[in-house]
C-alpha cells in the first residue's frame, strides 16, 4: 500500500531523455532573428498593457515571451557544469534585458498616458512571496520540460513566474524619472531571475543530469558558494518587505474593523473612507449629524483596542446637519441622501431635457448651430437672482432671416420659463 502510494509521485517513466531537454533548453538561450523580434513585439504587448491598465493584455504578453530561455540556461548550465552554456546564455540574457528596457523605456516616453495605474504599482513592491512565487513556478518550468508529458505548464508558469510586466516598469520608471518604480520593478526582476534559475539548478541535480565537464571539489564548492551569496543577497531585502507587506495587510484589516464596528451611530453615515499604512492614518469623511468633539475622542480612545494606537484618526465631516435641528423635523441620514439624489436627479433631468430641445431646434430652427442651456445667479446691486441662461449661436449671414422673438417665445414654453437671459452669437 505504502509503495503504491509512494510510485505516485516517482519521476523515473515520464523523463524525457536528457540530450532533449538540453537541446530544448539551448534553443530558447540565443536572442536573434524571430526570437529577438518577438521579445520586442511582446514588450510593446506589455507596456501597453500596462498604460491602459488591462491584465488580460499583460498575461498575453507574458505567453508570447520568449524571456524564460536564457534564465534556464543559466540554470541548466551551472546544474551539468557547461561552462559554454553559461557564457551564452547569461550573454544573451543581459543583451535580452537590455532591449527589453531600451524598448519600454521609448514606448512611455513617447505615450501620452502618464498615470501608474495598479498593475504598474503591482510590480513596484516584490516581497517574500513574490520569491515563493519564482521559485515553484521555476520548479514547475524546469520539471514540465524534462518529462514526455510536458501539458499546459510552460504558458502557465510564464504568467505565474511575470518576467515581463517588470522590465515593462523599469522602463516606466526610467521613462517618467521615477527611481522608486525603477529599482523596485527591477528588483522584482532579479527576484524571478535568480530563483528561476536556482529552481532549474536544483531540479537538474535532482534528476541527475549527465555533467558537461568534470570540475575539482575546490572549484565545486567555490561555485555554490557564489550561488548560495547570490541567492541569500537576493532574498534577505524581500524578507524585509514581506514582513512589512505582512503588517500592511494586518493595519487595513484592523481598521476596516474599527470602522465597521465603531462607526454605528443611528444619525451619522459613512462617505468614504481612506487607510494609510506609511503614514499610519485613518482618514473618515462622516454625514448626518456633526459628529461632537466627545464623540471623536472617544472614538480615538477605541483605536487601543484594535492595535491601531499610534494611528491618526482624521474625521472630516460631509453632508452634516446641525445638532439643533429637531430630530422629529428631520431625519438626518435619510434627509441628506434624499436631498443629495434629488440634486443629481434634477442635473440629470436637466441634461436629458437639452437634448431633446436641441433636436427640436435642429428642425424648427435650422439656423442655429449650436446651443447652450444652464442655470445661472443674476448679480445686481440690490438683490442675487436665480436666472435661465440660453446661448446660441447663428450661422454666418443668418442673423437677419433669424426671428428672434418667435425663438425666445418657443423656448420659453418648452421649459415652462417666463423669465430667460438670452445671449446670441452671430
Amino acid at each position: 500500500m505504502n509503495m503504491e502510494f509512494l510510485k505516485r509521485f516517482s519521476l523515473k517513466h515520464e523523463k524525457e531523455d536528457f540530450t532533449t531537454v538540453i537541446e530544448t533548453i539551448e534553443q530558447g538561450v540565443v536572442f536573434k532573428g524571430t526570437n529577438l523580434w518577438i521579445l520586442i513585439f511582446a514588450i510593446f504587448i506589455a507596456s501597453l498593457g500596462l498604460n491602459v491598465n488591462s491584465t488580460a493584455v499583460i498575461i498575453g504578453a507574458m505567453l508570447v515571451s520568449p524571456l524564460m530561455g536564457p534564465i534556464m540556461g543559466i540554470g541548466l548550465a551551472m546544474g551539468i557544469n557547461d561552462l559554454a552554456l553559461l557564457k551564452k546564455s547569461a550573454k544573451n540574457f543581459l543583451f535580452a534585458v537590455g532591449v527589453s528596457l531600451f524598448t519600454s523605456t521609448f514606448y512611455f516616453y513617447l505615450s501620452p498616458l502618464n498615470e501608474a495605474h495598479s498593475e504598474i504599482l503591482a510590480r513596484t513592491t516584490p516581497n517574500i512571496y513574490d520569491v515563493l512565487i519564482a521559485f515553484f513556478g521555476g520548479l514547475s518550468g524546469i520539471l514540465a520540460t524534462s518529462s514526455k508529458l510536458k501539458g499546459n505548464v510552460i504558458p502557465g508558469v510564464a504568467i505565474a513566474t511575470a518576467l515581463m510586466p517588470p522590465l515593462c516598469t523599469a522602463g516606466y520608471g526610467l521613462a517618467s524619472g521615477n527611481w522608486q518604480f525603477f529599482s523596485g520593478a527591477l528588483y522584482l526582476f532579479l527576484i524571478n531571475t535568480v530563483f528561476i534559475a536556482l529552481s532549474t539548478f536544483v531540479t537538474v541535480r535532482f534528476l541527475s543530469f549527465p555533467n558537461k565537464e568534470i570540475i575539482d571539489l575546490k572549484t565545486k564548492k567555490k561555485v555554490h558558494n557564489w550561488i548560495g551569496l547570490i541567492v541569500i543577497l537576493t532574498l534577505l531585502p524581500s524578507i524585509y518587505f514581506g514582513y512589512e507587506f505582512i503588517k500592511e495587510i494586518k493595519f487595513k484589516s484592523q481598521a476596516n474593523k474599527f470602522i465597521t464596528e465603531q462607526l454605528n451611530y443611528t444619525d451619522n453615515f459613512l462617505i468614504t473612507k481612506k487607510t494609510n499604512y506609511k503614514d499610519q492614518i485613518i482618514e473618515l469623511v462622516i454625514g448626518g449629524k456633526k459628529v461632537d468633539s466627545l464623540e471623536i475622542k472617544t472614538l480615538k480612545d477605541n483605536l487601543k483596542a484594535y492595535n491601531l494606537e499610534s494611528a491618526k484618526l482624521i474625521i472630516k465631516e460631509g453632508f452634516s446637519v446641525s445638532n439643533v435641528i429637531d430630530k422629529n423635523t428631520i431625519n438626518s441620514k435619510s434627509r441628506v441622501l434624499e436631498e443629495y439624489q434629488n440634486k443629481i436627479s434634477e442635473e440629470e433631468n436637466f441634461k436629458k431635457k437639452n437634448k431633446i430641445v436641441f433636436q427640436e431646434i435642429k428642425i424648427l430652427f435650422p439656423e442655429i448651430t449650436s446651443f447652450i442651456m444652464t442655470a445661472g445667479e443674476r448679480h445686481t446691486s440690490e438683490k442675487l437672482e436665480p436666472v435661465t441662461l440660453c446661448i446660441i449661436k447663428l450661422k454666418e449671414n443668418n442673423s437677419k432671416s433669424f426671428d428672434i422673438k418667435k425663438f425666445q417665445d418657443w423656448i420659453k414654453i418648452a421649459y415652462n420659463k417666463k423669465s430667460m437671459a438670452f445671449i446670441i452669437n452671430e
